[in-house]
């Protein structure tokens, strides 16, 4: 698709939880093909799917040069030393192609529920966050230590966050925002801060059935997710647009939904925003379902990007 650029990602990326359903010979089949597809990277997320370091190994054994991006891994789910251990390990591994992005905190003293499964929070996002980079930074080695180690992204919308990537960290991620959040990101984080946008798409032509399928996820993140809620807010969008389900506005900012050239030009405005790398969910109406024909089309029509 593109020749590697200074970050090593590339311009675009595929961005996917698909995987957490796939087996693990047909998860090592399709990031091969994406590989030979020349997409930059390959992301992808957590939540109770297969653990986010074992993932992230299925998917570099399986190919031989595209970088690998945990979109984030869950800093919920486990202590800042085997975090670490996990990550000198890929890095050792697989040298310049894991990168590890982090998130997950929970921002009160509550706890929350995953299909009945209790997880507990960790406090504040900001002061978690950095408590726990300073924890995998003092957590000792007992094997080989990679050199240079693995880029670390940290998940951020809000600016303290972003600030705290730029600071901290090689830079950000950035999910379920539109292209005016990706300039406010830039702006605030500076022209060095690496800025990986995530993009949802829906490949159909069929505007009825697409607006449907875009719908539905933006639903489900609005009335689940507090800090999306919170960050469509801080960006204008209000009551009308949350109440009752989302507004088709709301809908259109979030989610690039038609033809391969609708996509094109949303990625455009990314990069005209300030990303650096935008890497792509494809949505379709069964979740589970890799989205094969649609991973190949997009990019023949992103190669000129």
């Amino acid at each position: 698709m593109t020749p590697p650029t200074p970050t090593g990602l590339g311009r675009v990326g595929i961005w996917t939880f698909a995987y957490d359903a796939q087996p693990a010979g047909r998860v090592r089949e399709s990031a091969a093909e994406l590989e030979e597809l020349g997409y930059g990277a390959i992301w992808y997320g957590e939540a109770f799917g297969r653990d986010t370091f074992g993932q992230a190994w299925l998917l570099l054994s399986a190919t031989r040069r595209i970088p690998v991006a945990s979109g984030i891994a869950n800093i919920a789910f486990r202590e800042p030393l085997a975090t670490a251990n996990a990550e000198r390990t890929l890095g050792e591994a697989f040298p310049g192609r894991y990168v590890l992005g982090l998130g997950g905190h929970r921002v009160d003293d509550t706890v929350h529920e995953v299909d009945g499964y209790p997880v507990p929070a960790r406090g504040r996002a900001l002061s978690t966050m950095r408590a726990y980079l300073r924890a995998m930074d003092a957590a000792p080695a007992h094997g080989p230590v990679p050199a240079p180690a693995p880029r670390r992204l940290l998940a951020a919308l809000g600016p303290k966050m972003l600030g705290l990537a730029a600071a901290t960290a090689w830079g950000a991620h950035t999910y379920f925002v539109p292209p005016e959040h990706t300039g406010q990101a830039r702006e605030i984080m500076g022209p060095d801060a690496f800025l990986g946008v995530e993009q949802a798409v829906v490949l159909d032509t069929d505007l009825v059935r697409a607006r449907e399928t875009a719908r539905a996820h933006v639903a489900a993140y609005v009335a689940a997710a507090p800090h999306q809620q919170a960050n469509v807010r801080r960006l204008g969008f209000g009551d009308a647009d949350l109440a009752g389900g989302p507004s088709r506005r709301l809908v259109d900012a979030i989610v690039a939904y038609g033809d391969a050239e609708t996509v094109r030009r949303r990625v455009r405005h990314h990069f005209d925003a300030g990303a650096d790398h935008v890497c792509l969910q494809v949505l379709t109406p069964d979740p589970t379902a890799l989205p094969q024909r649609e991973w190949r089309e997009l990019a023949s029509a992103l190669a000129p990007l």
